[in-house]
């Protein structure tokens, strides 16, 4: 099934583009350090939240934050590998560009962490009573 790009006037295929995102999800998995951290603590905090049965409502927050977070990091990574790519060398300015998309990552996290707290404290403390 192709479809026609009315910007580009150029043809694309629906299935290929998802086999494309798919691939990258894989090497990001496979290569990613960072990355796999991050989905072992998004697995740990979606069976947190099936074991303590969250609302609906929270539940959705769980996973657009997960989502933010994923994708952050899937930005910082590639940007980091094609930084590497474009200039090996050190260089001060590519130095930089890292460094903030480095600090993205980190100001998710850190929103990601307070979110997840506000959300399963109250759960945690109603367990422990």
């Amino acid at each position: 099934m192709h479809e026609i790009d009315l910007m580009s006037g150029k043809k694309f295929h629906i299935v290929s583009n998802f086999k494309n995102a798919f691939n990258g999800i894989f090497m990001l998995i496979r290569d990613g350090k960072i990355f796999r951290v991050h989905l072992f603590i998004a697995i740990a905090v979606i069976i947190a939240g099936i074991i303590l049965r969250i609302e609906k409502i929270e539940c959705l927050i769980i996973i657009l934050t997960i989502g933010v977070v994923l994708s952050a990091e899937a930005f910082n990574t590639s940007l980091e590998k094609l930084s590497d790519h474009v200039s090996p060398e050190y260089h001060s300015a590519i130095k930089k560009v890292k460094d903030k998309a480095a600090a993205a990552v980190l100001l998710v996290s850190i929103a990601a962490a307070i979110i997840g707290l506000i959300i399963f404290i109250p759960y945690l403390i109603a367990l422990l009573k």
